[in-house]
């Protein structure tokens, strides 16, 4: 068998975050107070899953997925009302969409994950006059 690829989904809950993923048949899902703690709970019951197998997982070869409640919750660095101005969105709207209030169609989650990507493309290119 190939070593599987991970997705996780991961949810902002009322106390911490928690993760899900269906590999095959088997279900992995774990929790964390914190993000790094969830991360490393993630790394422990992949490895745990697939100890039989003899695979071995970093996480760089997990994917995680996020709703905009967690990801703005972890990124706490994004300035939702800079990025609202560069995509060209309401910002209370934003703000409704990353506290859960309002639910984005696909095309308004586009947007947002495509100018958050773009952010991140320019930052990778950035470099300091030393």
């Amino acid at each position: 068998m190939k070593k599987p690829k991970i997705k996780l989904k991961v949810i902002k809950e009322d106390i911490g975050y928690s993760a899900v993923a269906t590999i095959g048949e088997t279900l992995i899902a774990t929790q964390g107070e914190t993000f790094e703690e969830l991360r490393a709970m993630v790394l422990e019951v992949v490895n745990l899953t697939f100890e039989e197998e003899g695979y071995i997982y970093t996480l760089e070869e997990i994917q995680f997925e996020y709703d905009l409640e967690s990801f703005f919750a972890f990124y706490k660095v994004i300035n939702a009302k800079a990025l609202a101005k560069r995509i060209g969105m309401n910002q209370s709207l934003l703000a409704q969409y990353i506290r859960g209030l309002k639910k984005p169609s696909n095309n308004q989650a586009k947007r947002i994950l495509n100018g958050v990507q773009k952010i991140g493309r320019e930052l990778s290119e950035v470099n300091f006059l030393l």
